[in-house]
């Protein structure tokens, strides 16, 4: 096939090799003789939420690593002898590593595989034969539409500028207004939120989009959006009194609700009381498992290693490649916050004996204990305790995208009548018995959610919503760290963060392959 572009035009393994002009293959599956039967839409299904596991988690630079990359919360780190890629992103600045001018560019050839898995499923929706089961079809095309929309949400907001496909094509289209491409989010998970069933939450239902997590991720499309472009609604489609109503829908009939220790919604913060990864509070989740091989099988979470400790372990915590966290972090927190000490490793604090500091670039003295790696007693890497033999891909800990924690603090700010009840409740549980009411103003919900999400990969969306300005102000800093034992001078420039107003850079092979029809994003 003649022009065809590798950013458009994926094969989904659903679909394997292609038919004859004058015979129907007997041993191969294509797209016309596969999508029959409700069997078939099912496989085709598992095949869109393998898509984007693999994308989220298995392929390229994990974007929950990269979204604190970028935050203030995080540096780059990673090994002293290591090149510099996460220093590109964490300063927005490829000149800090020149060659790596196609670093995203696994990523984005993951999401485009993925979203082409759920547009070749959408197509084929009146193919199959639903045997007038009008509701599990309509579940079905939610769910693929919610996976499209979450796709598509995480690489608008990566790239700023990227080409808008609905259904397969191999033209070679340029990039979209971004309006479009929040125009097609936010129908997706309108359609969703509409018609997936109301079931309220239950622990025996582990890894399925819900309505309930349609309808959040709906509110917080709304706020990225209306934030960072400066608009009213949500591209036209959503006004803010309904996604407030979505909201309020989930907090008043989904079943979530908060877990009473903070602390337990974390492995490694908790241990033997991890409340497990289908938590009350996990709205939703991509799954992992510890599977994960060199020969196909990529059903590992594949970027928590980036969080772990330099080459060091101590029970509970792992080895992992050294992203290291800003110990303005730590100080950021109130003494009586209990999620402090849920949400960072502190080397000096639990006594660890880390020797590896001459191994490690950007040393603070803090990991990120919400994702991290973990060890058995006798310092058994997990994933090896339970038969993988790879602990650095089968990582198995679930990425947790929405919690209920964030449902009530997105109706706080939308000016729920309940907001300040919202708002306490989180708070609440923070600080136990040391609690005391804060009004609840913009400023203080913000401030909130930074200390409640920290290092799970929202911080940095929560402060580019504010504005570039904000944005660049907060993150941008001067200070001294090790590298590699040798004290060093750290430095982010508002300048470049505004410059590339916080997008990361097309990858380069895309735009060659485009012919120049992709355009670099500016400051890159």
């Amino acid at each position: 096939m003649k022009n065809t572009y590798l950013y458009i035009f994926c094969f989904s393994l659903l679909s394997l090799g292609s038919c004859s002009l004058e015979t129907e293959p007997l041993t191969q599956q294509t797209d016309t003789n596969f999508f029959k039967t409700k069997d078939d839409a099912y496989a085709a299904l598992v095949g869109c939420y393998d898509g984007m596991q693999v994308a989220t988690g298995a392929s390229g630079l994990g974007v929950p690593v990269i979204s604190e990359v970028m935050s203030d919360d995080c540096f780059g780190g990673t090994g002293a002898s290591d090149g510099y890629n996460y220093a590109a992103i964490d300063e927005f600045d490829i000149t800090r590593s020149p060659s790596d001018v196609d670093m995203l560019n696994n990523n984005w050839i993951a999401y485009y595989k993925a979203l082409y898995r759920c547009n070749v499923f959408l197509t084929k929706m009146d193919q199959i034969q639903w045997d007038g089961d009008t509701a599990l079809r309509n579940t079905y095309e939610s769910e693929t539409r919610f996976i499209r929309a979450y796709l598509y949400f995480e690489m608008v907001r990566l790239w700023g500028n990227i080409p808008l496909l609905t259904a397969p094509s191999t033209e070679n289209i340029p990039q979209a207004n971004p309006d479009e491409v929040y125009k097609a989010i936010a129908e997706d998970l309108v359609f969703a939120s509409d018609n997936l069933p109301s079931v309220a939450y239950n622990a025996t239902t582990s890894g399925r989009i819900t309505k309930w997590a349609a309808k959040s991720l709906l509110g917080r499309v709304y706020l990225y959006y209306t934030g960072y472009y400066g608009k009213a609604d949500l591209a036209g489609v959503v006004t803010k009194a309904q996604a407030l109503g979505h909201l309020e829908n989930v907090i008043a009939n989904s079943g979530h609700g908060l877990v009473a220790d903070f602390s337990t919604l974390w492995p490694a913060a908790s241990v033997d009381k991890y409340a497990g990864e289908n938590n009350k509070e996990n709205v939703f989740a991509i799954k992992y498992t510890f599977t994960s091989d060199y020969n196909g099988n990529t059903d590992g979470n594949h970027w928590l290693v980036m969080f772990g400790m330099r080459e060091y372990s101590s029970y509970p915590y792992g080895r992992g490649w050294g992203i290291t966290v800003n110990s303005k972090l730590w100080n950021a927190y109130n003494s009586n916050d209990t999620r402090r000490v849920s949400t960072m490793i502190g080397i000096e604090e639990e006594d660890i004996d880390f020797d590896k500091i001459n191994s490690q670039r950007e040393y603070t003295g803090y990991y990120n204990k919400k994702y991290a790696p973990m060890v058995d007693k006798d310092g058994k890497d997990l994933p090896l305790t339970m038969g993988s033999q790879f602990w650095d891909i089968s990582q198995f800990q679930d990425y947790v995208v929405l919690r209920y924690a964030d449902v009530l603090l997105m109706a706080a700010e939308l000016g729920s009548g309940n907001s300040q009840a919202y708002f306490d409740e989180v708070r609440k549980r923070a600080y136990k018995e040391s609690f005391s009411t804060l009004p609840v103003t913009a400023e203080n919900i913000l401030k909130e959610r930074h200390l409640e999400f920290a290092l799970e990969g929202v911080r940095y969306w929560d402060l580019l919503r504010q504005g570039i300005g904000t944005a660049s102000s907060t993150i941008a800093e001067t200070t001294t760290l090790l590298s590699g034992g040798v004290a060093g001078t750290k430095t982010i420039t508002a300048a470049k963060i505004q410059a590339t107003k916080g997008l990361q850079q097309i990858p380069n092979t895309q735009i060659t392959l485009s012919n120049g029809v992709l355009k670099q994003n500016a400051g890159w």
